[in-house]
């Protein structure tokens, strides 16, 4: 049990037995006929008084404590969402930015390396042209010396062929005949024969 002993003879002394309730040691009433305190008519008027405190209290705390730091947090919250759609915003505008600017650097430079290749080529078709030409013409004087070698050589042998011509003449006449013949009859022989 929960009730003391002291306690539960003091309550026992001042009121008959069956009137105290054992367990808590409260005499009951028996003149209300059994209803529920609450429920009691008599209590309404203190319970309505207690209810508009108790609500009236709670109201300031919620109007004066709660709702304004909700208020705050969601402002707050407000606030930084605000700042990061503005931040937002501001770095997909510098980014769109830097693709422009990514966009027009790049057409600018593939603009400048076809000018520059375009200049390379032609300057290395001028080095060649130049170059070709420059072999063209030492070919041609080399032509020209081996022509002027071979006009030489040609000259110099023609005017062999006619002493060569002779001497075979007179060499392939000793052996068929077995004389020598003159040379002056031979040389006639021989430019006859040649003009």
């Amino acid at each position: 049990m929960f009730v003391s002993t002291a306690f539960a003879q003091t309550a026992t002394e001042a009121q008959p037995v069956e009137a105290v309730h054992t367990e808590t040691g409260v005499a009951h009433e028996s003149g209300t006929g059994g209803v529920f305190p609450p429920f009691d008519s008599t209590h309404y008027a203190s319970q309505l008084l207690w209810l508009a405190i108790t609500f009236g209290l709670f109201y300031l705390f919620m109007s004066r404590v709660v709702v304004p730091r909700i208020g705050g947090v969601i402002e707050t919250r407000r606030d930084r969402i605000a700042q990061d759609l503005d931040q937002a915003a501001r770095l997909k505008q510098d980014a769109d930015n830097a693709i422009v600017a990514y966009e027009t650097e790049l057409s600018q430079a593939r603009t400048k390396a076809a000018a520059i290749g375009n200049e390379a080529r032609e300057k290395a078709k001028a080095e060649a042209e130049a170059e070709r030409s420059a072999v063209e013409k030492t070919l041609e004087a080399k032509l020209e010396k081996a022509e002027n070698n071979i006009a030489e050589i040609k000259a110099k042998a023609m005017s062999d062929v006619g002493s060569i011509a002779e001497e075979t003449a007179a060499d392939i006449i000793d052996e068929l005949i077995g004389t020598k013949v003159d040379k002056s009859t031979v040389t006639a022989a021989v430019k006859a024969v040649s003009a």
